[in-house]
């Protein structure tokens, strides 16, 4: 059998980008099963929720979003850590960048590391690599919620953090009056989850829960197409707990019948694939989801740092 080509490197074909209108003042920017955007207006402000991997990239975002607002960015939110969600923070000329205090740690950490991995596993998102200033540091964090008045009679906006999950920092922003949430990567609408940094199991249970609570009737997840009505969006965050649970369980299997990582692999990927394999990102995200899932339950605590080497190392044994 022929190895697969590593991660995302040979997904080199651009995908088409959907500006929608969500609510007066609320923007959703998806992509075919890359990494989602948005944007909420306040009476004279926007905030900004997620930056893109690289300035380059983010202004692309930000010019489609100027043929409907010309305010000015004072909050960039961001949802996680992962450099292709933060790197393109620069372009955003925010007055605050606000994140999780968990994040700001993760940040300091691994974000060197995190970046050099997510660069080499998906190129194409990296466009303008070379216009990335440096790592991207909040200027704002929170440990449990934090609400933002967006001013005259457009209501709040309410930064929530709902537990460990995708990774330990992740936060959601979530409308109350219009009844719009937006996910992060807690939440994927038809497209694979990346684990790799993640605690499975708060995630799969009492986190997705949280989420759940809102009542929210649209989702605008990490990656995917809008997910609107109740009924679309309860499907979305089940369909991300059901990608969980079958990992959990299957990684489980092996672990407790003395095999082996690979085998834990092969059998989670054969217990997932005829509902996900189709989903954008799957063949790449699977080994180091299945990495991370055999330390956490070997009682790793917290994930180990990925590298680039490290991810090569991981792709040649599972994927090879």
């Amino acid at each position: 059998m022929a190895q697969k080509t590593f991660a995302s490197s040979g997904d080199l074909t651009e995908k088409a980008q959907t500006l929608e209108v969500l609510d007066d003042g609320v923007y959703a920017l998806t992509a075919e099963g890359d990494p989602n955007v948005g944007a909420i207006e306040g009476e004279d402000f926007l905030v900004c929720f997620e930056a893109l991997a690289t300035p380059v990239a983010a202004r692309e975002w930000l010019a489609k979003l100027r043929e409907h607002t010309d305010k000015p960015v004072r909050y960039l939110v961001l949802s996680h850590y992962h450099a292709v969600r933060v790197l393109g923070a620069s372009a955003f000329d925010a007055e605050v960048i606000v994140a999780h205090e968990n994040t700001r740690a993760l940040v300091a950490e691994r974000g060197k590391e995190d970046w050099e991995s997510e660069f080499g596993r998906m190129p194409r998102l990296a466009k303008g690599a070379d216009s990335v200033p440096g790592l991207t540091w909040p200027t704002l964090t929170f440990s449990d919620r934090l609400t933002i008045d967006l001013g005259g009679d457009r209501g709040d906006l309410v930064l929530q953090y709902c537990g460990r999950g995708h990774t330990e920092g992740d936060i959601v922003a979530w409308l109350p009056r219009q009844k719009i949430l937006f996910a992060g990567d807690l939440v994927e609408a038809e497209a694979a989850l990346y684990t790799g940094d993640a605690f499975h199991r708060d995630w799969a249970a009492g986190t997705l829960d949280r989420v759940k609570s809102f009542g929210a009737e649209a989702l605008v997840g990490g990656r995917g197409a809008v997910s609107r009505g109740r009924d679309a969006v309860d499907a979305a965050i089940e369909q991300t707990r059901g990608f969980l649970d079958v990992m959990i369980r299957e990684v489980g299997a092996v672990q407790r019948a003395g095999g082996t990582l690979k085998e834990a692999f092969e059998r989670t990927h054969a217990a997932l694939a005829p509902k996900y394999g189709h989903w954008p990102i799957f063949e790449h995200c699977l080994p180091f989801d299945v990495s991370r899932l055999w330390d956490e339950l070997s009682g790793i605590e917290r994930p180990v740092i990925w590298t680039a080497q490290r991810d090569r190392e991981v792709w040649d044994q599972l994927q090879g």
